[in-house]
């Protein structure tokens, strides 16, 4: 499952959420759909070899060798805290253009399986409802509204260069080429 994901457009901020009308990556967790920006996706990879890097966070799997650049790869499943699966042949990376002090990186999610692309109106996304005091998801941008099911809107970036991923990166960056 090799699919590149490009998209020339996302449309405007909706009233009253983060979340911006437009083409939305739409993946699985954990029997959830989520969505993430197609325009932040760089692309989709069929699971390989990950090498671990020792003294990690728990969600970070370790690194491959994408095209002979070394990226972070991190299990969803384990960030957002729902329970971890054996890998299946849905099972996939999608790799995302990150942000680190204002320069560019890839890093790697690992996701149960891609669904689709959505393209998402303004009428089709409403504010992330009050989970409560105790409840800290930043990245959620809003949910979707789709055929009577509900989707979860992420700021992939913003999940991805969590504290857990800038350590790994900067684990990378000692290491030479």
């Amino acid at each position: 499952m090799q699919a590149a994901a490009k998209v020339s457009e996302v449309g405007r901020p909706v009233e009253g959420s983060s979340a911006q009308a437009g083409k939305y990556l739409i993946f699985s967790l954990f029997g959830e759909e989520f969505g993430a920006e197609v325009l932040k996706i760089k692309e989709i990879m069929g699971l390989q070899k990950i090498t671990s890097v020792p003294n990690t966070a728990s969600c970070v799997k370790g690194v491959i060798n994408l095209r002979g650049q070394v990226i972070p790869v991190l299990d969803l499943r384990i960030k957002f805290n729902l329970p971890p699966v054996e890998y299946t042949q849905r099972t996939c990376i999608v790799v995302v253009d990150t942000q680190f002090s204002g320069k560019s990186a890839l890093m790697g999610a690992i996701v149960d399986g891609v669904a689709e692309v959505l393209t998402l109106t303004p009428e089709d996304i409403v504010d992330t409802p009050d989970f409560g005091s105790g409840a800290d998801s930043p990245y959620l941008l809003g949910m979707a509204k789709v055929k009577g099911k509900v989707k979860i809107l992420v700021d992939i970036q913003q999940v991805l260069s969590s504290s857990d991923a800038i350590e790994l990166e900067r684990v990378i960056a000692t290491q030479p080429n």
